[in-house]
């Protein structure tokens, strides 16, 4: 495992690669948290500062209309020129300073949210060609290991400089990370063919391209389908984290460190999924990671300190299988040609159930005992392994 670690590590663009999103990591899971207090600071209303979150996720709903502008361009040069264009986008953020300028920080963060739709599709691409093909599945579990272990140091970053000098520092932190990020994709060695650009094809037949490469590649079409479901479920179990914190009789803010739990078992078991995905395969590793969920979700139920923490961190350790073997699949398999868009599709098809599943279990957790909930969401996930236990059939070749 460690020999593993080191060969990515010492690939030329992996190195450069790994740093970029460490350092646009931090940047942006400290905006994303200091945009929610901003706004409650400024308005005293939790709805408008639940609307930051959505205008961030918003654009993954038009994930693959904005795939197709990865496939349309040379990656490398679309990653550097989008990093720098929020690097100077941000600083705009210093002329909020009340109530009527807050639209100005709603179109930058959905701006935000734009970018990133992109350029996790031109990653995702450039990926593809960049790094030996054996070790994807291990570049992608150190990329899920370094954007937990952001999310671990960075929100409590954010947090104090924003209580100690304000939203628009935090922003301008922001911005030059993602100069920096700029700086480590232009240090990336790889050599793009200029794509080929066929003005009589539409948008919509540009992007439907990507769809059908999902429905016709039945080896993408199962992982995706249990990758959906999985996020559908994470949504309905994320929904419940306050009733379970009120059950161990805590306080809300208890809720960050069974989160910080959940984090550290993305950052624990991240070096090995490389390794596990090539023992496995892609459909079994995904099955072990969605059974290892779906037990420790039931035993969240069980109103003991030890035991939410242990499955908190549990959850963190399964949950990215099924991502981590999806995104591997999808580069291997995909056209270079139509790789953006493909990718983007399948962010869209794994993260909006997410959304749908939050506000499933927002209702589910009124009606419903957690402790009753809870055990039932994880049988029914048990139930859902079984497409990727069959045999995987080849995929369909026009």
């Amino acid at each position: 495992m460690a020999w593993t670690v080191m060969r990515v590590l010492g690939d030329r663009n992996a190195g450069p690669y790994l740093t970029g999103v460490v350092v646009s990591g931090f940047g942006t899971s400290a905006m994303w948290l200091v945009s929610g207090i901003w706004v409650k600071d400024l308005t005293g209303s939790n709805g408008l500062a639940a609307l930051c979150a959505l205008a961030l996720w918003a654009p993954t709903l038009i994930g693959p209309v904005l795939g197709t502008l990865a496939d349309r361009t040379r990656r490398r040069p679309l990653l550097i020129g989008t990093n720098l264009v929020l690097a100077a986008l941000l600083p705009v953020l210093f002329t909020v300073d009340g109530q009527g300028r807050l639209w100005i920080l709603f179109a930058v963060l959905l701006v935000y949210g734009t970018a990133g739709v992109i350029e996790d599709a031109a990653e995702t691409a450039l990926l593809a060609g960049a790094i030996d093909e054996r070790l994807l599945g291990d570049l992608n579990g150190l990329r899920m290991t370094a954007n937990e272990g952001m999310k671990l140091v960075a929100p409590l970053a954010g947090a104090g400089l924003y209580a100690a000098y304000g939203g628009a520092r935090v922003a301008l932190l922001d911005a030059v990370t993602f100069v920096l990020a700029a700086g480590m994709y232009a240090l990336l060695r790889v050599r793009e063919t200029p794509p080929v650009r066929t003005s009589a094809e539409s948008l919509r037949t540009r992007t439907a391209e990507g769809v059908r490469h999902l429905r016709q590649n039945p080896r993408l079409r199962v992982l995706v389908l249990a990758g959906g479901t999985t996020m559908l479920f994470g949504g309905i179990n994320g929904a419940t984290v306050y009733a379970v914190a009120e059950g161990l009789g805590r306080s809300p803010t208890y809720v960050g460190v069974l989160y910080v739990a959940q984090g550290a078992g993305s950052v624990g078991v991240g070096l090995v999924f490389g390794t596990l995905l090539r023992r496995l395969g892609e459909r079994r590793f995904a099955a072990c990671g969605i059974a290892l969920t779906a037990v420790a979700v039931a035993l969240r139920a069980v109103p003991l300190d030890p035991v939410a923490l242990a499955s908190s961190a549990a959850v963190g350790a399964g949950l990215p299988c099924v991502l981590i073997a999806t995104y591997t699949v999808v580069q291997r398999e995909t056209p270079a040609d139509l790789l953006g868009r493909t990718s983007a599709t399948v962010n869209t098809l794994l993260y909006a159930p997410n959304a749908v599943g939050l506000a499933l279990g927002a209702g589910l957790v009124e009606l419903v005992d957690y402790r009753v909930l809870l055990p039932a969401l994880g049988l029914i996930r048990l139930v859902t392994l079984s497409p990727l236990l069959r045999t995987a059939p080849a995929p369909v070749v026009d």
